[in-house]
């Protein structure tokens, strides 16, 4: 995060992807069980997005442990339209690519389904789509390395 903040990127939003706050979880087709670090930087229309594996089994770490710990741009997220995710999925299927990894957020209030699909040997990275409920409201977050300042726009939940 510290040299993305030298770029003037930030501040970051930082949440814990978890079995708690992301409930059902899968990983190449079956239940899993992976823990995450997710900090995202809203800049005008672009999101910045860090994530760092802490447990599991999980895109993140498959990245990391490919490139000998290096970190770098594993996946870029991308937008389906008003599509919900099932025909998202089965859209990329017919274009030949399967759901790798995807969760259930679980927001203050509503939920955002999030799917990996397996696109890096075919793109050089891994795509992504997200959708969320019309309800949704961010869960707690801290803020890194402090809130914005309040003209800024963003919404301040936690300082």
């Amino acid at each position: 995060m510290d040299g993305l903040l030298r770029l003037g990127i930030g501040p970051f939003q930082v949440f814990e992807f978890n079995s708690t706050t992301v409930p059902e979880q899968r990983y190449r087709g079956r239940s899993g069980s992976f823990a995450l670090k997710v900090c995202f930087a809203k800049q005008n229309d672009l999101t910045f997005e860090i994530m760092q594996p802490i447990s599991g089994d999980s895109f993140m770490a498959d990245y990391l442990s490919k490139h000998g710990g290096e970190e770098g741009i594993q996946h870029v997220a991308f937008d389906m339209g008003e599509k919900p995710m099932a025909e998202r999925q089965r859209i990329m299927r017919e274009r030949g690519f399967e759901p790798a990894m995807e969760g259930w957020w679980k927001g203050s209030k509503g939920v955002c389904h999030f799917c990996f699909f397996d696109t890096e040997a075919s793109t050089g990275t891994v795509f992504e789509s997200i959708e969320f409920s019309d309800d949704w409201e961010d869960p707690d977050f801290v803020w890194y390395p402090a809130p914005p300042p309040k003209e800024a726009g963003v919404e301040h939940r936690i300082e």
